[in-house]
Parts: C-alpha cells; sequence; structure tokens
C-alpha cells in the first residue's frame, strides 16, 4: 500500500514538475528557432463557394459593387473615397498609363499611375487624366492654318483625333482662328499639298463657340441646340481654352458609374515610393491625384510607415494613401495603426510576373494571406471602432478568383495581367505566330529597372536580381468590354449568395475546400467542343 501511495505520488510529482520543465525547454528551443505555421498556404483555386438563400430582392439590378478605399470609424455613412466598382489597376510600367485611368475612371475603377519614372513625367500622366474629363478639355490636336492638308491628316491618324482647331501659332491656346474636321475634306481626292486654311470654317463668327465661365450644362444645351459635335470655349482675347464634346457627354450617360472628383473630373491613382516621395508627393497633389499608394515589394517596414507619416503629417486627411504589400496580421496591425495607412494592399509572390518567392522564398499563398489579414481587420475594427479597407493584390486568374477574393473579405483588388491585355494598356500591339500580343513586365525585371521597389533602404540603389520577368500577353479587347462580363458574374453571384453589397458578401459567404476530383468535376471532361464550321450532319 505504502509502495502504491508513493508511485501515485512519483507519478503526480512527474506530472507537475518534470513535465512542467520539459515543456518550459521545448518553449525555449521553440523561441530559438523558425516558427512554423502549420497550416498549409492555400490558393483561390482551392475554393468553392456555398449558395446561400436568394430572396426576390436578390436581383442583379439592386446589387451595389461600391467598395471603400479609406478609413472610416463604425458609425459613419460612408469612406471618404470609395470605388464604384471594386477594381483597381496595378501601378506597372505595362499596365496603368493614361488611358487605362480614363477608362477605368469612367467605369466606377480606379488606376494607379506608375513611379517607376520621373516625377516629372508621372505628375503630367496625372494632369493628363485629369484634363480629360473636366468636361472642357484642352485639345492637344491643332494646326495653323498654314498647315497644309497633308499635316492634318497625319495629325488625325496619329492623334486619332478628327476635329482639329486652327490657331494662330498652332497651339492649344494660341488666337483661335477656325476649325477643321474630317467632313472638311476628302483625303484621296482633295490636294493634300494646299493650306488648311482653304478648307477649314474660318472665322469665329462662322463658328458656334462660347466663352469661359460657361457651366458643362449650359455647354451641352448648346451642342445640342446647334446639332454641333465639338464646342470651342475661348478666353477674354479670344484665345482657345479648350473643347467640349458632344461625345463626353454620351459618353457620361452610357456609363453612370463613374469615378469623379469633386470637380466632376475622372478620379486617378499614383504610386510613390519610399526613397523620393518628399519631392514627388508634392507634385502628385499639386497635379490632382486623388490617391496615393506606397508601392513596395514588402510593406512591412519603418521605410513605408516614414513615408506614410510624413505624407499625413502634411496633407491630414485631405490626401487618401494606401500601402503595402503585406502576407499576416501583425503586418496589417503596424500599418493600419503605426503608419495609418487608408488601406493596404495584401500579397507578396502571386503576380503571373513576379518571381518574388523563387528569388527570395518570401511570400504566401493568397488565399492564406487574404483570409489571415481579413481576420486582423475585423478584430481590429471590433477593437478600435475603426475600419481600414484591404486590397487584394495578385493571385488572380480568372474570375471566379476574383470573386472568391471578395468573398474572403477584400474590399477592393488590384490587377495587372488582366488589364495588361486590353487595348488601354500602353504597350505596343505585336503579331507573334498570327495572334495580337502586348509586352507584359513586371516592376521587378531589368526592363522597368524599379530598383526603388524592391530596396530595403540604405545605399542599396540598384537592381541586383530580379524579381520580375518579361513576357507577353494576348490582347483580349477593350476594358469595358471585359470588365462588362466580370462585374456581371459578381453581381450573379452575389444573388446566388443572398447580398446586394460588397460587405454583404463577404458576411454570407461560406466556403469549402475542393480536391483536385472537384476541379476536374467542375469542369467538362466528358464532352468534345467542335468548332463552329464542322458540319453538324456528320
Amino acid at each position: 500500500m505504502q509502495y502504491f501511495d508513493f508511485s501515485i505520488r512519483l507519478k503526480l510529482y512527474y506530472r507537475n514538475t518534470v513535465k512542467s520543465r520539459i515543456s518550459e525547454k521545448k518553449q525555449k528551443a521553440r523561441r530559438d528557432m523558425a516558427e512554423i505555421i502549420d497550416e498549409v498556404s492555400r490558393t483561390f483555386s482551392e475554393y468553392l463557394l456555398i449558395p446561400r438563400l436568394s430572396r426576390a430582392d436578390h436581383q442583379v439590378g439592386n446589387v451595389s459593387l461600391r467598395a471603400p478605399v479609406t478609413r472610416f470609424r463604425r458609425g459613419e455613412e460612408e469612406a471618404r473615397f470609395s470605388l464604384n466598382i471594386p477594381f483597381v489597376s496595378a501601378s506597372m510600367q505595362s499596365v496603368s498609363g493614361p488611358d487605362m485611368a480614363i477608362a477605368l475612371a469612367r467605369l466606377g475603377g480606379l488606376a494607379f499611375i506608375y513611379c517607376s519614372q520621373t516625377i516629372e513625367a508621372q505628375a503630367a500622366m496625372v494632369g493628363k487624366v485629369k484634363a480629360h474629363k473636366a468636361g472642357f478639355v484642352p485639345s492637344d490636336s491643332n494646326l495653323r492654318p498654314d498647315n497644309t492638308l497633308a499635316d492634318a491628316v497625319a495629325l488625325s491618324k496619329r492623334t486619332g483625333h478628327s476635329t482639329i482647331p486652327i490657331t494662330d501659332n498652332g497651339s492649344g491656346n494660341g488666337l483661335f482662328l477656325g476649325i477643321l474636321t474630317d467632313k472638311d475634306y476628302w483625303e484621296f481626292d482633295d490636294d493634300l499639298s494646299r493650306p488648311v486654311s482653304e478648307f477649314m470654317t474660318g472665322g469665329r463668327e462662322n463658328v458656334i463657340h462660347a466663352h469661359v465661365g460657361i457651366s458643362l450644362h449650359d455647354a451641352n444645351v448648346q451642342l445640342r441646340k446647334c446639332k454641333k459635335e465639338c464646342l470651342p470655349i475661348l478666353d477674354a482675347n479670344e484665345r482657345l481654352h479648350s473643347l467640349v464634346f458632344k461625345k463626353d457627354y454620351v459618353d457620361h450617360i452610357n456609363n453612370p458609374s463613374e469615378l469623379l472628383d469633386r470637380q466632376k473630373r475622372f478620379a486617378v491613382g499614383a504610386a510613390i515610393n519610399t526613397h523620393d516621395y518628399k519631392e514627388r508627393v508634392p507634385r502628385l497633389v499639386e497635379a490632382g491625384a486623388d490617391v496615393l499608394c506606397i508601392d513596395a515589394s514588402d510593406g512591412y517596414s519603418e521605410f513605408q510607415r516614414e513615408a506614410a507619416l510624413w505624407v499625413r503629417e502634411r496633407y491630414g486627411d485631405t490626401v487618401v494613401i494606401g500601402g503595402g504589400n503585406i502576407v499576416h496580421g501583425d503586418a496589417f496591425r503596424y500599418l493600419a495603426e503605426d503608419a495609418k495607412l487608408d488601406f493596404v494592399k495584401v500579397g507578396i509572390g502571386g503576380g503571373s510576373i513576379c518571381i518574388t518567392r523563387e528569388q527570395k522564398g518570401i511570400g504566401r499563398g493568397q488565399a492564406s494571406a487574404l483570409m489571415a489579414v481579413a481576420e486582423e481587420r475585423d478584430r481590429y475594427f471590433e477593437e478600435t471602432g475603426v475600419y481600414v479597407p484591404i486590397c487584394s493584390d495578385g493571385g488572380l486568374s480568372n474570375d471566379t478568383q476574383i470573386i472568391i477574393a471578395l468573398a474572403m473579405g477584400a474590399d477592393f483588388v488590384m490587377m495587372g495581367r488582366y488589364f495588361a491585355m486590353t487595348n488601354e494598356s500602353p504597350t505596343p500591339r505585336v503579331s507573334i505566330g498570327g495572334r495580337i500580343y502586348k509586352p507584359y513586365w513586371g516592376e521587378g525585371s531589368n526592363r522597368a529597372r524599379n530598383w526603388q521597389r524592391y530596396s530595403t533602404g540604405g545605399d542599396d540603389s540598384g537592381l541586383k536580381f530580379e524579381e520580375g520577368v518579361d513576357a507577353y500577353v494576348p490582347v483580349v479587347g477593350n476594358v469595358k468590354d471585359v470588365l462588362d462580363v466580370t462585374v456581371s458574374k459578381i453581381k450573379a453571384t452575389m444573388c446566388n449568395m443572398g447580398s446586394l453589397t460588397v460587405k454583404e458578401f463577404a458576411d454570407n459567404a461560406v466556403l469549402t475546400r475542393i480536391s483536385e476530383q472537384s476541379f476536374i468535376e467542375g469542369g467538362t471532361p466528358n464532352v468534345v467542343s467542335l468548332e463552329k464550321d464542322v458540319p453538324r450532319n456528320v
């Protein structure tokens, strides 16, 4: 009996003391080695949505895709700046130029003009977007009266503009003398060596025009009454100030989701880096940039915090600024709380032309990264009452994965390849093997030479190795045509999920992991797709 009691006491001692010491040693050992996250790093393609109850009002026409870009407090009705559709284009040389920014803003999204260029060039791109949709458009296609008709034809072909103001010095602010349109001449019949003064509608008294001070509404009324396509706006000295086009009014009617600033100009974003932001930011703000985003491969750094706080101290809440990229909750907390960013981008190494994971061994599966950051964002909101939007950047190869990203909690998504394939991307079209492609390269490639995006500070002022590749993507059409299909799919899925807003969609989402066989089952593996020209009676 005494032996039995001693045995029990020995077991209790071992459990309470020896095991405790062993546990302490194990914990100390863990602190001295790398932390291993047990969860497998997941991608969007591994998940499907489980449909929820669709009620009578869950119809596509009732769905809103508005998405916040700026932080806001619990109880506030709306963020300071929101997107009308949850799409932004990546700040890349081969993706986001002025044409892309105009096309995206027209549809309700936002483009980030890339910062891997001179400050002057980037500010000029921002200014071009702002000038385009003031309603009053500065003219960038002008001629003198002594220019030849051949000059006019060449200018029209180069710019795509069929209306050319004629000024005394051929500039966009010269003394207005008349206007030339493609209806005033026949390219293949008229003598192209003759001066445009013989073909233009000359004299201010013969050209319907208005003066600075007229409202955009009144200018459009005048165009409608006079049945004209273009209305020149002159200053008090009869110099050309701007043009108002009928097509811009039609565009506005056809695109009710336009993303505009308070002056009714197209909204545009601009990227900055953590090196020359003190010189770059003032120029971009002056040019009219609506949103700034710190462009970095890894955003969990003091460099990003310093840049963000510098902007915040000088501009307060008048400037919207985001940053990233990150892949876990601690990094989100740091950028939201310490750097006071308006939004945070999620994703490292998931882009189609990004090789950061291969080169440096850092990153995380995009689905896992997004879910981890979304969880921390929601926790931060519960604790502080401050909601900081997150943007899923990278790892999106099709429309379904965009839908899954929004379901997992992304407020909006940033994409590169998706937009690089459209006609509005700034790269030239090339024919390869009978098919049309566009060049597409990463900011970490030798071609881009964007060393600022990947620098870790100090005197690290050069691109030592690549984190992006140089490739080609097929051309798929206009931004509008591509986005219309994607938006339609998102709205239809949201109705299946019993949701009418992006936030409600994420709150209602039920996701299931799928197996390889589930993925195959969801396709069409057991049928043969025949070409349309195959005879049906064969």
